[in-house]
């Protein structure tokens, strides 16, 4: 009997180490399959750069070695792949031209300008770029319309429709089921918390709200009209009787579009861009693999970027939040203050795109900034966003950028607490007792009870405090009296174009702005610039996928929610998030 258990042990043995041995053999292999589509991209001559605008835009783009690997996953393309694949194009000599493939961009407009702008820099080379659709958002064909030629299928649409907000509102949603939220908050315009507590628009936020879509809308007329050599009232016409159910050949008469052209006539058309016989093909290459093309070789010393986006929080959250991007503030202070550290770096450019989020959680990414300060220039690119949280952490640096689409600003803070005791004691008929030693010892029970006025008075004399040291920090930063500070806080929303004239901003204009005015500052003759935070390792992205982070249901559920998303996310996730907040309304909904 004893030497049958040795045998069988030893089989044991035998098979976990052999499976162990393939595992290891396997994921070598997968590596060595990745690394392989990942060494350098040689262009060849005569190649055109082909761009799929469609799909989700995001800041930073990340190396997903599964997604590659298995072909899973959904369309996500970072922003600083999209510029630096533009940059490369406009500077190769085997690059004649881009071909812009329209789609649906997921995305905002200060995004999309930072697009068309790097696009409407590559023009200055002297080459060429063609757009084709089969049909166009209102967004793709913002950033289509710079293209020499702009060309549509006979059978496809194109949207122009304006812009417009559409804020959700939950105070009757929550009422059916029981639920109240009592708020406190410094801000008249400071409209996050009308979500819960209103069923329209108060008059300060229809305010702001106004002043930041028109603004928005100017800017993308402006931009087309420019480039189609079309009148703003024209543009506004077309909007105004929906375009988009016009017939194509309407479009052409609109001058919208250069012609209407079947998928293999505008092959045709390249061809002959290209100097090409008909019969021949046509040389592409994709976003992507552009980063695998050499680049001018490094010279001189480091910029850091450093990409903040997302809701600031102070510790990673569970549930469907964690399939979106966020501000760690315990990760992202880490890694600020060993780019403070780092003596060969600098200078650092923080690029910042989120709405705010945890107040707790901004200061403490607001002593980072300044602790970088204290050893090198720090300057600050604002994306799509850079509001409440996201200008708490930004106000320190030395220099602000912001593109003129940028939603910035609303200085202030509140605090949304549930009440869940209706739920409790009359839907679900629960009782509470109790037995406590000081007055308010039961304070935070949100079933037994509501907050009662003298915790309420504690709760609004604590914001109020958040409040005077978030308005200290921006006087501060922004070498200004709390009194100049004040008449432009109280949770107002600007587009950076305002932002600018009341010294919220310093200098409209996208990423290579900051990093040149960081280099200013450092007075650095040559330099070249490193992206942070890095790609995650293999092993790191094998063990998200078999983790709760990032699964297909859940990006199809944003795909199938939609507009309902937002909210729907911002219900499940009312139990992690910070009671005391310094954000926009979940996400502004402009469409």
């Amino acid at each position: 009997m004893k030497e049958f258990f040795k045998y069988v042990l030893a089989t044991v043995v035998g098979l976990i180490v052999f499976g162990l041995f393939i595992a290891i053999f396997g994921i070598m292999s997968l590596v060595g399959v990745v690394a392989s589509g990942q060494s350098t991209q040689n262009v060849s001559k005569n190649t055109v750069l082909v761009m799929n605008l469609d799909g989700t835009i995001e800041e930073q783009s990340q190396t997903d070695m599964f997604a590659a690997i298995t072909g899973s996953g959904t369309s996500s393309t970072g922003l600083n792949e999209i510029i630096d694949a533009i940059k490369k194009a406009k500077n190769n000599d085997n690059i004649k031209g881009i071909y812009i493939e329209a789609g649906t961009p997921m995305t905002s407009y200060a995004t999309l300008q930072e697009i068309r702008n790097a696009l409407s820099d590559f023009k200055k080379s002297g080459k060429w770029i063609v757009a084709y659709g089969d049909s166009y958002t209102q967004g793709a064909y913002y950033v289509a319309s710079v293209a020499n030629k702009v060309y549509m299928n006979p059978s496809g649409m194109l949207d122009i429709h304006g812009i417009a907000a559409q804020p959700m509102y939950l105070k009757d949603l929550l009422g059916k089921v029981g639920v109240r939220y009592e708020v406190v908050k410094v801000g008249t315009f400071k409209s996050a918390t009308e979500m819960y507590t209103e069923t329209q628009m108060s008059e300060a936020n229809r305010e702001q709200t106004t002043a930041y879509v028109n603004g928005l809308w100017a800017n993308v007329v402006k931009a087309i009209s420019g480039s189609r050599k079309l009148t703003t009232d024209s543009i506004n016409s077309y909007a105004d009787k929906l375009i988009a159910f016009d017939s194509a050949e309407n479009m052409v008469k609109y001058k919208l579009i250069d012609k209407l052209l079947y998928t293999d006539e505008v092959k045709a058309e390249v061809k002959k861009l290209l100097k090409i016989d008909e019969d021949k093909s046509i040389n592409q290459i994709g976003i992507s693999d552009m980063q695998y093309v050499k680049s001018e070789k490094r010279k001189g010393d480091e910029i850091a970027v450093y990409y903040a986006y997302g809701t600031i929080v102070e510790e990673p959250v569970s549930g469907l939040m964690s399939q979106e991007h966020s501000i760690v503030a315990k990760e992202v202070c880490e890694d600020l203050n060993k780019l403070a550290d780092d003596e060969n770096v600098k200078a650092v450019v923080l690029r910042v795109n989120s709405p705010g989020g945890s107040a707790y959680a901004s200061e403490q990414l607001w002593r980072s900034v300044m602790k970088i300060k204290e050893k090198k220039p720090v300057v600050v690119s604002m994306g799509d966003y850079a509001a409440s949280g996201g200008y708490y952490m930004s106000c320190a640096a030395d220099w602000i950028v912001a593109q003129p689409t940028t939603l910035t600003g609303s200085i202030g803070i509140f605090g949304a607490f549930p009440d869940a005791s209706e739920l409790a004691t009359k839907k679900l008929g629960l009782h509470f007792d109790e037995v406590k030693t000081n007055r308010n010892s039961t304070f935070g029970s949100i079933y037994a009870r509501p907050i009662n006025a003298e915790e309420r008075n504690i709760l609004q004399n604590y914001i109020n405090e958040g409040y005077f040291l978030f308005r200290q920090r921006v006087a501060d930063g922004r070498k200004q009296t709390t009194e100049d500070i004040e008449k432009i806080a109280q949770g107002r929303v600007w587009l950076g174009q305002d932002a600018i004239g009341i010294k919220l901003v310093d200098q409209l204009g996208g990423l290579d702005d900051a990093v040149e005015k960081a280099a200013k500052l450092a007075k650095l003759d040559e330099y070249h610039t490193a992206d942070y935070p890095g790609s995650l390792s293999f092993v790191d992205q094998l063990m998200q996928v078999t983790g709760s982070k990032g699964n297909y249901l859940d990006d199809k559920m944003k795909l199938t929610l939609g507009e309902l998303y937002q909210p729907f996310l911002e219900l499940q996730t009312l139990s992690q998030q910070e009671p005391i907040q310094a954000r926009l309304p979940f996400y502004p909904n402009i469409r």
